[in-house]
């Protein structure tokens, strides 16, 4: 008997030799050759070889405590062996990075995997606005090696030295070291809406040298940081 179609030709395992790799847009190929990785809690969809993985839940004992004290906790597992590994957050779109000895602040939220040379950590906001919504969290990466990130659709990277820019706090994925931030509150609400303002509580003013990533939708609320008005967003650049 004989299977009809392209399904299996069109959708085979995509060969590549780079450690992170599309395999689609919302689902990334990991090379376990290239040594252990993190990635989000729960994010495996499958793999081929020999691949173990170890729940670290938020961390160390520092970042467990900081998240206890945020809500900003980010699960991550620890993924070793040997083989291929395939990664996903509920049909997100994913974006690949490469840092060479240098930062970005993400969005917990949209952390879904990164290399074991990353370093990273949890931030607390350092803005003038951050007394007024109860304190902003993000998640520091650092060092060299790649990062994954997802993105609710298609996002847009704003050089924020062209101009002076602003994002609703809870569709900022990530900036690049060189940003400035500061929040800026609108508390006008409805109201400043209909008197011609934005309608938005909290925004985000970004400034220096570098870019912020904007996905076209908000974060969901998750573990309370959300609810606070903010997208998780740590200022430890300025």
């Amino acid at each position: 008997m004989t299977i009809h179609g392209s399904l299996f030709q069109e959708f085979k395992e995509k060969e590549s030799q780079d450690p992170f790799a599309l395999q689609n847009k919302k689902l990334l190929r990991i090379d376990m050759r290239y040594g252990e990785v993190w990635a989000r809690t729960g994010s495996m969809v499958a793999y081929q070889g020999d691949v173990r993985f170890a729940n670290k839940g938020s961390g160390g004992l520092g970042k467990m405590l900081k998240a206890a004290a945020t809500g900003e906790g980010v699960k991550m597992m620890q993924c070793s062996g040997h083989g291929e590994l395939f990664v996903a957050d509920q049909a997100a779109e994913i974006q690949v990075l490469y840092l060479e000895n240098d930062m970005i602040s993400v969005n917990g939220e949209n952390v879904l995997a990164f290399s074991n040379s990353i370093q990273w950590d949890i931030h607390r906001i350092q803005a003038r606005g951050a007394a007024m919504t109860g304190g902003l969290y993000n998640v520091s990466l650092r060092g060299t090696g790649y990062v994954a990130v997802t993105t609710k659709g298609d996002p847009v990277a704003l050089d924020v030295a062209s101009a002076p820019t602003f994002a609703d706090a809870q569709a900022v994925v990530l900036w690049t070291s060189g940003v400035s931030m500061d929040v800026r509150i609108d508390t006008g609400g409805i109201g400043s809406m209909l008197r011609g303002g934005t309608g938005e509580l909290l925004q985000m003013s970004f400034g220096g040298q570098g870019h912020v990533l904007v996905q076209p939708s908000e974060s969901v609320p998750q573990g309370g940081h959300q609810s606070q008005g903010g997208a998780g967003l740590g200022g430890f650049f300025q």
